[in-house]
């Protein structure tokens, strides 16, 4: 019998830290010849499998791959491509079936969160369904650190040290001008439905009125007069306060303030500019000066000061997920598992799909202090571990030399194309 092919994507907003899963997964492959054939990649993610426009590892040099490791982004080409149900776009699934089939494929790894956790369950659930002898398994991936049955999600780690190093800057910034000129700068962080990485810039903070003076969060309803009191009341004792907000910061009946009315190809609503809101707010009523910064892509492609332990079980779940599916296990995830104690340690275990897809973390009421507005120290206990160590990437001329495969494409087996 021929050894089986792997197919591997990235799916949704890439992270600093992603390719590291990949590479866990490429060079684990490499290790198993006389188990695993080639390691194929789709090109911009689930697309490529249903184009059959995959990339061909095998051409990639061994250091080309271990370069993955400290290079951010996608290397393969990511896509918010959203595979419905089944039976509502069965055909995309039996088109999958068919590429796979096609390339003698047998392994289907799947980098991404919780929409990708959902069509990998689906994608093995319809291989059983038709036959076909296919492994799926879900590699998580996401910088919202909303996934179920895992401590933390890879990528969160080094958004977290961005948002908290920024943070701290920034405010240093800000306090040496504010006798004279911005007493208030908001940073508005990522995170829709859960406020874990704007928690992260509360690590800051080492003693009282330290940076973030306010943190808001998805989880706490906003409260217009209760926010601008705190502003006021920050200024005066501090002379300047640092703001940094959750984009999925809303109101008490669910209204976002930064709702665009867009939504993505998954279905979620498009967010931005919370930060001008906010301190147009501050400006009508206070009359502060201000400035303000949207972290966007900044936060989640840092891969200059990305968390080494974030690296670490990036390819470490990268490279558990080629171990599991050699043991035979299919429909599941590999996770992070806290150890107890207050040293930290971390392993890999593994989740069902069916009780990851669709589903969001939210931040435990008792990580945000009672007025809203701040992490507890269970939180910081939580989060702090996540953030340590430095994986610096190779430097060049003063830059980050990351790297950028050839992605030979693979002969195309199918007459037949495929319409998105």
């Amino acid at each position: 019998m021929s050894r089986k092919n792997v197919f591997y994507a990235q799916s949704g907003g890439v992270t600093s830290v992603i390719n590291a899963s990949a590479c866990g997964v490429i060079e684990t492959a490499r290790k198993h010849r006389s188990s695993i054939g080639k390691v194929y990649a789709g090109r911009n993610g689930i697309i490529g499998a249903l184009r059959e426009d995959l990339i061909d590892t095998s051409k990639e040099s061994a250091t080309a791959i271990r370069g993955l490791a400290s290079t951010p982004a996608g290397a393969f080409g990511s896509c918010r491509h959203k595979l419905k149900g089944l039976e509502e776009s069965r055909a995309e699934y039996e088109r999958l079936i068919a590429v796979f089939k096609a390339h003698n494929i047998g392994y289907f790894f799947y980098n991404g969160g919780g929409d990708s956790a959902d069509t990998c369950l689906k994608v093995s659930q319809l291989s059983e369904t038709m036959g076909y002898p296919l492994q799926a398994i879900h590699i998580p991936k996401t910088i919202d650190n909303d996934l179920p049955l895992t401590d933390c999600c890879p990528g969160f780690g080094s958004v977290a040290k961005y948002i908290a190093i920024s943070t701290r800057e920034a405010a240093l910034d800000v306090a040496s001008m504010c006798e004279t000129s911005t007493k208030v700068f908001i940073l508005e962080a990522m995170g829709r439905h859960a406020g874990w990485i704007a928690a992260s810039a509360g690590l800051a903070a080492e003693q009282d009125g330290d940076a973030p003076h306010i943190i808001l969060f998805p989880e706490i309803a906003f409260n217009r007069e209760k926010f601008l009191a705190r502003v006021r009341r920050t200024v005066k004792r501090h002379g300047y306060c640092v703001i940094v907000a959750s984009e999925g910061a809303q109101y008490k009946d669910g209204t976002f303030l930064a709702e665009s009315g867009h939504k993505d190809a998954f279905g979620h609503s498009q967010l931005g500019g919370l930060a001008p809101t906010l301190a147009q707010m501050v400006k009508d009523e206070l009359g502060y000066k201000y400035h303000w910064a949207v972290a966007d892509y900044l936060q989640r492609s840092a891969r200059h000061i990305a968390s080494r332990t974030d690296v670490e079980q990036a390819y470490g779940l990268g490279e558990a997920a080629v171990e599991m599916a050699l043991q035979g296990k299919n429909a599941i995830m590999p996770c992070i598992v806290r150890g107890k104690g207050k040293r930290y340690r971390w392993s890999i275990g593994e989740a069902p799909l069916d009780q990851v897809a669709n589903r969001e973390k939210k931040m435990p009421r008792n990580y945000i202090t009672r007025d809203g507005f701040g992490i507890t120290e269970a939180a910081r206990e939580y989060l702090a571990p996540l953030i340590v160590g430095e994986a610096y990437p190779e430097y060049r001329n003063g830059l980050p030399r990351y790297v950028r495969l050839k992605n030979i494409a693979v002969e195309k087996k199918l007459k037949a194309t495929f319409k998105l």
